[in-house]
């Protein structure tokens, strides 16, 4: 696998991640912050990958959906709390700490956004 810079993929990754602190920092209701910043961070984490690695679309959102719901595996049996960190905010908030289905479909529905997106259906 070689490295091979994408500054498209790098903008939107930069871009979405600017939305995604904002939302973290200024949004507080039930629903963008706990859902669409869910769905972005799927696409957040795929923008980035592919802004350093020329890899197929499928396989790498089919990767960062897994990782996605790894992590949120993770939350389901405390890990953070497991490894001692649950006085960590950064552990908190990178890793999580409350396992939801919800967040599962969310994570899902960034992957298909991705998918439309890249086959120009959006």
């Amino acid at each position: 696998m070689k490295i091979q810079f994408n500054t498209k993929y790098f903008a939107l990754a930069v871009i979405i991640f600017i939305i995604e602190v904002l939302i973290a920092l200024y949004i507080k209701d039930q629903f963008v912050r706990p859902y669409i910043g869910d769905v972005l961070v799927v696409i957040l984490i795929y923008c980035f990958v592919k802004a350093f690695f020329n890899l197929p679309v499928l396989k790498t959102t089919i990767g960062v959906l897994l990782f996605a719901y790894l992590i949120e595996t993770l939350q389901y049996f405390q890990f953070v709390k497991r490894i001692g960190l649950e006085h960590s905010r950064l552990a908190n908030v990178v890793i999580g700490n409350y396992f939801a289905w919800e967040d599962i479909f969310a994570y899902t529905v960034g992957a298909v956004i991705i998918l439309l997106a890249e086959r120009g259906k959006l």
